[in-house]
């Protein structure tokens, strides 16, 4: 591992995603989960370039980052054109920062040298010597960022290469090859690394965006060339479609490639560490991603499911575990008795001898989803249901009078609000409860919470996360049926539950209430008497 480099940029070239804005304490956080991962480099920023990154290297000098592991790297540019790199603020920024690696961008292209520097091709190769010569003389591990290599290689392959030799003979340790536009695809990546192997005797990386799709084949397709360092993003994070996923292009070299680039132990963490750190960034994590994805190991044909029953590795290329993932079923209109089997056995229910019982659950099912109800996308509300088949009933943690939701506004300039009234019986206790929000379903989760915590106050750490709405009969314009899809978590666990109804606040209504008794299920509450 110590010769090849996963090299993570998210505090960096990842904070410049759109709508992705980090304070000094979410990066802080962040760096400790790129640790635990087992990353080997951490790009923190660019100290004096923003306040916030040049605050971020001053509080980790100062103990508020205690890394493990990973080694943290500033990020600059080589000094300004015909000037002298020791008196260069950029440079002394840098070494101000006080991490032990500095990565620098140098330009690698004659066109955005002339254009973009406004210098000479010459003064560039003495821009990228004298500034590397400073920070190896200051103590400095220095790694080299050739910007819009691939570009500049097919326009000047011999200029392109030239600077990669002056960033080498001043004593770079790591020259990266960078595809700034996004636009290569992994067969020019491989030539291209090749051919600049054969011609250097410095350590080659690669850093791709992902413009074209492939930023993670480009990047695979580098190493298999003879790249002994990788850069990337977790989740993907970057400007315009993104940056490699470095989780995804660490697995995929690990484990298809068979070089071992990352513990096993902490890439078994791969998992709750991507979703850890899109709860700081507050993107969503995408159910699709490669390896960590909810999806990624999740099968919905009744064809797969009964070979899965058979053999998982049948319709799985890995065991889904070196990531920390997990297989699951999905269950829907396609599901057979074998979709329904294997998902009560992920679920705790054995039901391999209950034929009755699975024909009777699947026959529900598909009769539900015709009416709108889609369980692959609902997990919670689906386990429900197979509780109530299996014992009869599920939890009743209480019993529902009625609900009501108003909506006011006094003016077309002023907010509308909502308040809703619930009225239920909970431990024998009648509770009317009123609550308000910003819109009927946020006032009704007020108003049931209201009612129920004093009773169930595990109730008080659930929190809704997400909240979507689709119409299922367009043609039937503000009289069609509504699904809503509702995500909950409380903290160690998130699930999803689904309502139906021919009006959302309804349908809203039927999600909110699983969710809460799902949530209390699960945590092992016992309904105390409804009344």
């Amino acid at each position: 591992m110590s010769s090849f480099h996963v090299y993570d940029t998210t505090l960096r070239d990842g904070a410049q995603q759109e709508g992705l804005n980090l304070s000094v304490a979410d990066k802080l956080t962040i760096a400790g989960y790129l640790d635990e991962l087992g990353v080997g480099f951490i790009e923190g920023g660019w100290p004096g370039a923003n306040p916030k990154d040049t605050e971020f290297f001053r509080r980790a000098a100062a103990g508020e980052l205690r890394l493990q592991h990973a080694v943290l790297a500033a990020f600059g540019s080589t000094r300004r054109a015909h000037a002298v790199a020791a008196d260069d603020p950029q440079v002394r920024a840098l070494l101000d920062a006080q991490a032990p690696v500095v990565t620098i961008v140098a330009k690698s292209h004659v066109r955005h040298v002339h254009q973009a520097l406004r210098t000479t091709l010459e003064e560039n190769l003495a821009m990228v010597q004298d500034t590397v010569e400073t920070l190896v003389a200051e103590g400095r591990r220095v790694f080299v960022d050739a910007e819009h290599f691939f570009d500049g290689y097919n326009a000047d392959p011999a200029y392109a290469v030239e600077v990669v030799r002056a960033a080498s003979e001043a004593g770079a340790e790591v020259v990266a090859l960078c595809d700034t536009n996004g636009g290569m695809l992994p067969s020019e990546v491989f030539e291209t690394v090749s051919k600049v192997l054969d011609a250097t005797d410095v350590g080659l990386g690669i850093h791709c965006h992902n413009d074209t799709g492939c930023a993670v084949a480009n990047s695979v397709a580098a190493v298999q060339a003879g790249a002994m360092h990788v850069q990337g993003t977790v989740n993907g994070y970057g400007e315009r479609t993104g940056n490699a996923d470095l989780i995804t292009v660490a697995s995929n070299v690990q484990l298809k490639l068979g070089r071992e680039v990352i513990d096993p132990d902490r890439l078994r963490n791969a998992l709750h560490l991507s979703h850890a750190i899109s709860e700081v960034t507050n993107i969503a994590p995408y159910g699709r991603q490669p390896y960590v994805g909810a999806s990624a190991f999740a099968h919905k044909a009744g064809l797969h499911a009964s070979a899965l029953r058979v053999d998982p590795d049948l319709y799985q290329h890995i065991d889904p575990a070196l990531v920390g993932n997990s297989m699951r079923t999905l269950v829907s209109d396609m599901a057979g008795r074998a979709s329904i089997e294997l998902k009560g056995k992920e679920l705790g229910y054995d039901l391999a001898d209950r034929p009755e019982l699975l024909a009777r659950v699947v026959e529900r099912v598909k009769g539900l989803e015709q009416e709108g109800w889609t369980f692959d996308a609902a997990d919670a509300s689906f386990e429900l249901l197979l509780v109530e088949e299996v014992d009869g009933a599920r939890p009743r943690y209480f019993e529902t009078e009625s609900w009501r939701c108003i909506t006011d506004s006094f003016s077309d300039e002023s907010p509308a609000l909502a308040e809703a009234t619930v009225k239920l019986t909970a431990a024998g206790v009648r509770q009317v409860a009123t609550g308000e929000g910003n819109g009927p379903v946020n006032a009704l989760d007020h108003a049931l919470r209201q009612a129920l915590t004093g009773t169930y106050p595990d109730l008080a750490g659930f929190e809704l996360i997400d909240f979507r709405v689709r119409i299922l009969d367009a043609s039937q314009g503000t009289d069609a049926t509504t699904r809503v899809l509702l995500e909950t978590t409380d903290g160690e666990r998130i699930w999803s539950t689904i309502g139906v109804a021919p009006n959302m606040v309804h349908a809203s209504w039927i999600a909110l209430t699983d969710s809460f008794t799902y949530g209390l299920m699960k945590r092992g509450i016992e309904p105390r008497s409804a009344g």
